[in-house]
């Protein structure tokens, strides 16, 4: 081969070899776009596909004891889906041989696994005649206790209460109401 013909066909190898590197490297380009697309598409169905639209658990206990609990809206937690939290939250406690308890609350957290809650934010407790608001309860069926804190208020026909916290028992019914520091006392006034 003569050197003339050897420099054509050095520069035809050379342009068919650019052009391969060219169309390879736009392909490779494209590729990654559209995964990156379709991994922004599939980022955007898992979120949206956490949050629930009216919320409804129901459960009874091996006593009898039913737990009802409704929201307007819940998002599973990512990283724990035990956890749903709520939004506009309502529940109804059917305690065996016992008066229902009515709770409402802005906000919750609530586990599937052993039906605790949290209630947060404008927090009201209605039983028979009695009526206690504060900003957070933590109920525990399996505990059978309420523990309703963070400006508590508890007024029945007679009375208005003021405390920091109040601790129930569901099943004896027992209470305890108590101030965060000793030398703090609970507010007790007749509505007489």
């Amino acid at each position: 081969m003569s050197k003339s013909k050897l420099g054509i066909f050095f520069f035809i190898l050379c342009s068919i070899l650019i052009l391969f590197i060219i169309i390879y490297l736009k392909t490779t380009e494209k590729n990654i776009s559209n995964n990156e697309n379709v991994s922004q598409k599939s980022e955007e169905i898992i979120y949206s596909s956490n949050i629930i639209e009216n919320v409804f658990y129901s459960t009874k206990d091996g006593k009898g004891n039913e737990y009802i609990i409704k929201a307007d809206q819940g998002e599973i937690d990512y990283s724990n889906p035990n956890y749903i939290y709520l939004t506009n939250v309502e529940a109804l406690i059917k305690l065996k041989d016992s008066n229902i308890i009515n709770i409402n609350s802005n906000f919750g957290k609530y586990n599937t696994e052993n039906y605790d809650t949290i209630f947060s934010k404008n927090v009201i407790i209605d039983y028979l005649e009695n009526k206690i608001t504060g900003e957070y309860l933590d109920f525990s069926l399996e505990k059978n206790q309420m523990i309703i804190s963070k400006k508590v208020v508890y007024t029945n026909l007679e009375n208005i209460l003021r405390a920091d916290v109040i601790e129930m028992n569901l099943e004896t019914k027992d209470t305890k109401i108590f101030m965060y520091e000793n030398s703090k006392k609970v507010n007790i006034k007749s509505k007489n």
